[in-house]
């Protein structure tokens, strides 16, 4: 499972500073699994920050190929600081995949629901989502905050929840950002 496609964080025409060979890269984030990557770029080609490249298996017309898998901590300062805007925007792009959670979360442990792992729902809110959903499945975040009036945002406690799990080293339950999932 790999992200096919991801938005450019930060634009390095010459690479790190102290590089041996001067390469440009990009810092991106994938779009579904929020993979942190270092990229370069073809030849001629100047990325901007919240640019969106293919980075799939196909023909990709911008990236020459993925050069490794980077931590938050290897960010740079300005990729660090388009971070949580760029994870807004993939949340508000893809609504339907992150109301889906809502609708078809279940229990990660015999002790614990996944959608208690979100901030702001405890046993009282998950409770309240489960019921609302048996009735019919949620179709937005607005119509999720209207049948569940009292839980907060739910695009920003999605946000949130992946920020966690993108900054927090040991989250205990991952759910959106693959490389901090473990098996179950």
């Amino acid at each position: 499972m790999k992200d096919d496609w991801a938005y450019v964080l930060d634009f390095l025409p010459r690479g790190h500073p102290g590089q041996r060979k001067e390469e440009p890269i990009a810092q991106v984030i994938g779009d579904r699994f929020f993979s942190l990557l270092e990229v370069v770029p073809k030849e001629g080609v100047e990325l901007y920050p919240e640019d969106r490249v293919y980075i799939g298996r196909d023909n990709r017309d911008k990236v020459k190929f993925i050069r490794r898998s980077i931590t938050v901590n290897e960010l740079t300062a300005a990729a660090r600081s388009e971070l949580e805007n760029i994870v807004e925007k993939i949340v508000e792009e893809k609504e339907k995949r992150f109301v889906e959670f809502f609708n078809k979360a279940g229990p990660i442990t015999t002790r614990m629901h996944s959608l208690e792992v979100l901030p702001g729902v405890g046993r009282k809110h998950m409770w309240e989502i489960l019921e609302a959903r048996k009735e019919k499945p949620f179709e937005s975040y607005e119509d999720l905050k209207e049948r569940v009036p009292l839980i907060p945002n739910p695009k920003k406690m999605i946000i949130k929840r992946i920020m966690e799990e993108l900054t927090e080293p040991n989250v205990k339950y991952p759910i959106f950002v693959l490389s901090k999932r473990r098996e179950f």
